[in-house]
């Protein structure tokens, strides 16, 4: 555990040793790092997964490392908390280390951590000959230690906008909705050759999006969630019946990926290779 520590403290894999706080027995492990401006809250588990979340520097992110690598941008993951009946189909965002999965809406995962119990992790198609691979984990239940993460990143202990997730469909839009003009953002000035960031917004009668927020973006300091905010401008949904007609309020998430010139995903032929993929 203390390698992932160093790992998601970092950005990089690392080998120094980071201890970790004192902490509460009915709580997770946290960890703070004052020069990076980090708190993270971790568990680790006998089947060699390790669960953490984390602010830095304002990016606040959630992580799950030690499942079975994949060469892919994102993967699917099938999560059941205590209090579902079904597993939940979710596209995770795979880390530089393809060994680690990042959520897509990690201020939503780590607050239903904190409630503790079992936890259920399905890796589609990850066992062998092709069969799920389940991961059962006995989470504990966390009083101070998740929240002081979120506390620091400025997110809410408790946010109505969890819900409406479920709503969303593949193209992170609710239904009823469709894009008419995809976010387009630049790249930014950054030493990395690809990112990612996730946004939600909500949007005005005429389309147009309206308090948008970053919700996760990988590498942290790559200033891809600025990139993407700016590429808000001109981004528009439509409702699928009708064009033209005003739109009540929706809540809507999109991904934005980035790459330089080089450094993109093999893609079909007849596809395209843009510098920035919606």
């Amino acid at each position: 555990m203390k390698r992932f520590l160093a790992i998601i403290i970092a950005g990089s894999v690392g080998t120094t040793a980071l201890p970790a706080d004192a902490q509460s027995p009915q709580d997770w492990n946290i960890f703070h790092d004052a020069a990076k401006k980090a708190v993270v809250a971790y568990s680790d588990f006998d089947s060699g997964i390790s669960i953490a979340v984390r602010c830095v520097d304002r990016t606040f992110e959630a992580l799950v490392s030690g499942l079975p690598e994949i060469e892919a941008e994102t993967r699917q993951l099938k999560i059941r908390f205590p209090d579902d009946t079904r597993d939940h189909a979710e596209t995770w965002n795979v880390a530089t280390n393809s060994a680690v999965a990042i959520s897509s809406f990690p201020a939503r995962f780590a607050r239903d951590l904190r409630e503790g119990g079992r936890l259920d992790i399905v890796v589609p198609g990850a066992a062998e000959g092709g069969r799920n691979l389940r991961y059962v984990l006995d989470l504990p239940i966390s009083n101070a230690a998740i929240d002081e993460t979120l506390s620091a990143c400025n997110r809410p202990l408790i946010d109505p906008r969890d819900a409406e997730v479920e709503d969303l469909g593949p193209n992170g839009l609710p239904g009823g909705l469709e894009w008419a003009q995809r976010p387009r953002p630049r790249y930014p000035n950054t030493d990395y050759v690809r990112g990612f960031a996730v946004l939600t917004c909500l949007n005005n009668p005429d389309g147009t999006l309206r308090d948008c927020i970053v919700e996760t973006e990988h590498p942290q300091n790559g200033y891809f969630g600025v990139a993407a905010l700016r590429g808000v401008r001109g981004a528009r949904v439509q409702s699928t019946e009708d064009a033209s007609a005003a739109l009540s309020t929706r809540f809507i998430s999109f991904r934005n990926n980035f790459y330089l010139s080089g450094y993109e995903p093999r893609r079909p032929r007849d596809r395209p290779h843009p510098s920035i993929e919606d």
